[in-house]
């Protein structure tokens, strides 16, 4: 998602919990269905800053109420800065990368899957990474304190965009050569592309990761969907009941024609009437082609969301109280 964090800060305030709609599930053939836990990613530019001031971690109590409403992955957000304040290739923050591994060890140790998300759009302190070899050593440290957990997920890094399209090619493939070095053999690798992976622009922009290999064959395409009229995921307007859908077919077919295989890792829709036509249609269409969408995650949780228009933090997010029925019927 595009918008800044640090501009939603000052909105956090808790809204009022309503009754949850009826629902009725229905089988799903997804693998995964859950949210990005969005909130060690962000603060002030203190870095690396101070816990419960400049960023905070998910609440593993809420991660637990997510769970039992039948939720099986968790997209942890963190900020590379913070996790390697000087270099990329340093040793890591040592009471950050403890907090990280407590929720993602707490995930894990309920059974989901956690997804470690660097969530930098292809930067370190806003410049674009262009050293494919620090970014390999980065993941292959990272990869190395995690390599035992297998339901532990690497996410290469949020939302690249604006980037030489061969860079986004080379990242992503030094960032699967230093995970796979690290003997993390056993876990999936999240791949996401340029122009911040969105689904709708993908056969446009993206068509060179085709050519990304991994000597475990579990690469997985991480797309995004937005459903508002740019596709930034800053308006709670859907552009139409239809253009969910319409959103994705491109890029389905193209994982189809490549035999590849795909998560929709962010997606939202505001809670409305035509939000939730769009938004049901554009995951019965998945399912429909679950022989190459492998599942989906909403955009987001955490604790510093408040009245955010997205909010799936229970109890009271706007998402939370208003869309979780829609999103029910189709958790694994």
């Amino acid at each position: 998602m595009r918008l800044s964090h640090f501009a939603l800060l000052a909105a956090a305030a808790s809204v009022a919990a309503s009754p949850l709609k009826e629902h009725k599930k229905r089988a799903s053939s997804f693998k995964w269905f859950g949210v990005s836990e969005s909130c060690a990613e962000f603060g002030s530019g203190n870095i690396p800053g101070v816990y419960g001031t400049d960023f905070i971690f998910p609440d593993t109590s809420t991660i637990q109420t997510l769970i039992d409403d039948g939720m099986n992955i968790f997209r942890v957000a963190f900020l590379m800065e913070r996790l390697v304040p000087t270099t990329m290739t340093e040793s890591f923050d040592s009471e950050y990368l403890a907090n990280l591994t407590s929720v993602v060890d707490y995930i894990t140790g309920a059974g989901a899957y956690a997804v470690l998300d660097p969530h930098n759009y292809g930067r370190y302190y806003g410049s674009i990474i262009e050293s494919t070899s620090d970014f390999q050593t980065f993941w292959n440290n990272v990869a190395t304190k995690f390599a035992s957990n297998s339901l532990v997920i690497f996410d290469t890094n949020n939302e690249y965009h604006d980037m030489d399209q061969t860079l986004v090619l080379d990242l992503n493939q030094a960032a699967i050569d230093g995970i796979r070095a690290a003997g993390a053999t056993s876990q999936y690798i999240f791949v996401e592309g340029n122009s911040y992976t969105g689904a709708w622009t993908w056969t446009e922009v993206n068509g060179n990761l085709v050519n990304l290999t991994d000597t475990e064959n579990k690469i997985i395409y991480e797309m995004h969907q937005y459903l508002d009229s740019d596709g930034s995921g800053t308006s709670a307007t859907c552009v139409s009941h239809t253009i969910g859908q319409e959103r994705v077919e491109s890029a389905t077919q193209w994982l189809i024609d490549n035999d590849k295989v795909g998560v929709l890792g962010e997606f939202a829709g505001g809670v409305n009437d035509v939000c939730e036509e769009a938004i049901t249609g554009m995951l019965s269409y998945l399912i429909d082609n679950s022989a190459v969408w492998l599942g989906a995650s909403w955009w987001a949780a955490g604790p510093w969301w408040g009245d955010y228009i997205f909010s799936m933090e229970p109890p009271s997010g706007v998402a939370y109280t208003g869309m979780l029925s829609i999103l029910e019927p189709y958790f694994v």
